[in-house]
This record gives C-alpha cells, structure tokens and sequence, in this order.
C-alpha cells in the first residue's frame, strides 16, 4: 500500500479574509479526499522580519523561519494558493521563500527544504485575469530551486464575487476544478511512491 503523501499547504497572503486563503481550503479538501496527509497553515503565524542577511548573520534564522523549515522538510509536495501584487508575487510569500531557502547550519544541502517537491498552483484575484501573471513568477522561482511544478493550476478572476458565504465557489466548475488540483496532487505523488517503492 502507497503511504499517504505529506502536503504543505498555504495561501501568500497575511490578509484575515484573503481569497486566496479561502481558495486553498478548497483544494486542501480535494487533497484529503484523495487519500494525503495535509498540514494548512497561515502565514500570518509565521511572521518574519524581511529577509536580510545583516540579521541571519547577527543572530541567525528567526524561530518562525526554522518552524517552517522543518514542516517544509517533512513535506513531500506544496500547495500554494498566490495572490497577484502588481502583476507579480506577493511580498510575503516572496520572504518566506528567502528565508526557508536559508541553511540552518552549515552543513545543511542547499535548497534542501524545496529540492524535489511536488508544487501545484492556484490564484484568486479581483482582476479579470485571476491572478496568472503573478504565478508566472511563482512558476519560475519554483523551477529554479529545484522544486517540480505541476503544469495544471488555476486563476479564478473577479475573486470579490466567486465565494459563497460559506467559502465554497458560486461556479460549480471552477468549484471542481479546485477540487481536482488538490486529488492530482496526491494522485501524483503516489505514482510517484510506487515507482521508488
């Protein structure tokens, strides 16, 4: 029997009632459906300082910074949920990638915490596009440490008037399709299991 794929998931947002924290819920519960083990958190927990390496060399990797990297470490795959900031990446998740990035000890392998993990992508914005321009970027940070980005993901554009009141999607198929992110990415993930077991 494949043993149950561990997932991170998150939203790049600090925001209390983001579309995009909502957006990851909805994937989160396609993954569970589909068999993985998912761990959802909010940034907003692991709050750090922008990342400069004055402070890393003063005084090393704050304590939240280590937290993540541990559950980064534990992961076999990411699910990310990306708000669009000015056509790109949002500050906060730009920072949290910085500073995981960042070797806890000196004989740590570089980029360890990102090297091989599974990561698909979503985005919910209130521009007509959903948020895909801003993904590109995330698309291409991921793929240049070393992490493999699933080819799917999804935007959901005009996000102030996708949601019902209880976090589900209005659009049965946008709904789905969420849904279907978080089961192919455990489904890719146990493929992956069974070739290596």
């Amino acid at each position: 029997m494949v043993a149950r794929p561990k997932i991170l998931a998150f939203a790049g947002s600090l925001r209390k009632d983001s579309y995009n924290k909502k957006l990851i819920k909805i994937a989160v519960k396609g993954a569970e459906e589909a068999g993985g083990d998912v761990t959802l958190i909010d940034l907003l927990d692991f709050q750090m300082p922008i990342y400069n390496e004055d402070i890393e060399t003063a005084t090393g990797l704050p304590e939240t910074a280590k937290e993540l990297k541990k559950l980064f470490l534990v992961s076999d795959g990411l699910l990310l949920s990306c708000p669009e900031y000015n056509s790109s990446i949002s500050g906060v998740l730009k920072n949290t990638i910085d500073w995981v990035s960042r070797m806890a000890t000196p004989d740590e392998e570089y980029l360890i915490c990102f090297k091989n993990k599974i990561v698909t992508l979503m985005s919910a914005s209130q521009g007509p596009l959903g948020g895909i321009r801003g993904l590109v970027t995330v698309r291409s940070i991921f793929g240049n440490i070393n992490s493999i980005v699933l080819p799917r993901q999804k935007c959901i554009p005009t996000a102030q008037n996708a949601f019902n009141p209880d976090g589900s999607l209005k659009n049965p198929k946008d709904q789905e399709d969420i849904l279907h992110l978080g089961r192919q990415h455990v489904e890719f993930l146990k493929s992956l299991n069974k070739t290596t077991s």
